[in-house]
């Protein structure tokens, strides 16, 4: 036993309590909803955490208990963060779904998603440069001598101040501005993975797998066209024409995606890679009392649930009128977050709310189904709580999450720009029958994502934790992007190994002719002399 005992408790309390030094660069918006998440849990672990955020940030706030700000001043917002512009966005997008299917509404879709990317990107790097440019800052930021950067990479402004203060970087991240992460870091054979915006699963055949190429292709084109021209004018401006953005994140210690294989398709992966979707789950609180009261008073039909996300709450008075038909039409009660104008066919079941407790409420025994656009945070709760879902979805990924939903067995969704009242009620009887298998689908899913050694967010901190001990995974991480592109794919092995083949065949060829060249040439010798 120790003559010290106190001295040997001080130095256990120290182990376990160390906290390190995190800056972080957010993503406004649900994105940050999450993120929100992993900094509560890190604060309690002991770290210090700093926030950069904009002056014209729409949900990170400037002061919170758990982490200390610097706001970096704005003039305007991005267009992202603006909610009416992005209403129009939602507009111009369900009136080219009208017309789905034909030439004009591919190119005007991706006429429409370039115009809003592009213009953020330029946003996000012209930012970028401000703080490069602010030596003030710059100063207070390298004296700070923080021990990781934490960073969405969606709009990756993080990922080039994190190169331009040499720190370790994590990511919590789905999505990069060149489409879905896995694609930049990991093998995705296009055979059966399917692409951002395809609409497909893991299951395509022969036509959908030369779609999905296509599908690829687009994308590839926004890489080179249109997300990644703004930020290679920094990298040369200030790392060198050698360096890329995309190289920058393939050069990431760790990405924490936020998905599971619970939702995600079977696909190839990386060491670096760590999944922890549905971090957010967690079991639900009592709800305020006139909402308890209201879902109370569902009797055994119980409640839908709707809600449109943190930008999309208002989808205008014609479909708002289609979905509150639809809803007075059923014996359920109904609870939806609506923001616009109270539409005219609601029924007397349904309570309009300017917000709700989405989690608590999903949990609530009473909550039959769950009516969303198929973002990803309200997935994963809908899950965990073993809810069937409704999707209407609208812009982004939202489609495609609902795929993967639906092959899981625990959704269906409906087409916005085709909505009527019928198709919404048959779609929400279907799923409310009992005798259907969505319910039990549901509670499969949550037995299965729930299953694991670790909680997802204590694997997140875990891993943040394992980069700030060692300074960095690079041991972790593949040499492959460092590879151009050719020698990534072995094409240059093809063409010497093919070229080898060919002198091989070649030379046979050219002996074989010049041996049967000199037998004929002897044959006719030998003849020639019989003769004579």
């Amino acid at each position: 036993m120790t003559p010290y005992p106190s001295l040997a408790l001080l130095v256990v309390f120290s182990a376990t309590c160390w906290g390190g030094k995190i800056l972080v660069y957010p993503f406004d918006g649900s994105h940050w909803i999450n993120m929100k998440i992993l900094l509560e849990a890190l604060h309690s672990q002991g770290h210090e955490i700093t926030v950069l955020r904009t002056s014209t940030s729409w949900y990170v706030s400037e002061k919170s208990p758990h982490y200390t700000s610097i706001t970096i001043e704005l003039e305007q917002s991005q267009n992202i963060e603006s909610q009416n512009y992005m209403t129009s966005f939602l507009e111009r997008s369900i009136e080219i779904q009208r017309h789905r299917g034909s030439l004009w509404a591919f190119v005007e879709f991706y006429r429409n998603l370039f115009s809003l990317i592009g213009e953020n990107q330029v946003a996000v790097a012209n930012m970028i440069v401000s703080v490069f440019e602010n030596q003030t800052l710059i100063k207070k930021l390298k004296e700070s001598r923080y021990d990781l950067f934490l960073t969405d990479p969606a709009f990756p402004g993080g990922v080039l101040l994190a190169h331009y203060l040499d720190l370790p970087m994590v990511f919590n991240v789905r999505w990069l501005f060149n489409g879905e992460a896995h694609f930049s870091i990991a093998p995705s054979p296009l055979s059966y993975i399917p692409q951002l915006f395809s609409h497909y699963s893991d299951r395509m055949d022969f036509s959908q797998r030369i779609n999905n190429i296509i599908y690829h292709g687009v994308l590839l084109y926004m890489y080179h066209y249109v997300s990644n021209p703004p930020y290679q004018a920094v990298c040369d401006r200030y790392f060198g024409g050698d360096v890329s953005i995309m190289s920058l994140m393939q050069g990431a210690d760790l990405w924490l995606m936020r998905v599971d294989f619970t939702f995600e398709f079977p696909r190839p992966t990386m060491p670096n890679v760590v999944y922890i979707g549905g971090f957010q789950g967690k079991p639900s609180k009592p709800l305020p009392a006139d909402l308890e009261d209201f879902m109370q008073s569902s009797g055994d039909h119980g409640v839908v649930v709707m809600t449109l996300g943190t930008l999309l709450g208002d989808l205008g008075p014609q479909l708002s009128q289609i979905i509150a038909s639809a809803f007075a039409s059923l014996p359920q009660k109904v609870v939806w977050r609506h923001i616009g104008k109270r539409p005219a066919t609601l029924g007397n079941n349904t309570l309009l709310v300017d917000w709700l407790p989405q989690n608590d409420i999903l949990g609530h025994p009473k909550t039959k189904v769950f009516v969303t656009h198929g973002g990803t945070n309200g997935i994963y709760e809908a899950i965990y709580h073993s809810v069937p879902i409704l999707g209407i979805p609208l812009i982004f990924d939202q489609h495609d999450n609902m795929v993967r939903m639906k092959a899981r067995g625990g959704a269906e969704f409906l087409d916005v720009a085709a909505l009527d009242v019928e198709s919404f009620s048959a779609s929400l009887r279907n799923i409310l029958d009992p005798q259907k298998p969505y319910k039990q689908n549901m509670i499969k899913l949550s037995r299965l994502h729930r299953d694991k050694p670790m909680k997802p967010t204590d694997t997140a901190v875990f891993w943040i934790e394992y980069v700030m001990r060692h300074r960095g995974a690079a041991h972790l991480r593949t040499e492959s992007y460092k590879l151009p592109w050719y020698a990534y794919h072995c094409l240059d092995v093809i063409a010497v190994l093919g070229l080898f083949c060919f002198l091989v065949v070649a030379s046979m060829w050219v002996s074989c002719r010049c041996l049967c060249k000199h037998l004929v040439k002897a044959n006719n010798s030998r003849f020639k002399s019989k003769r004579e």
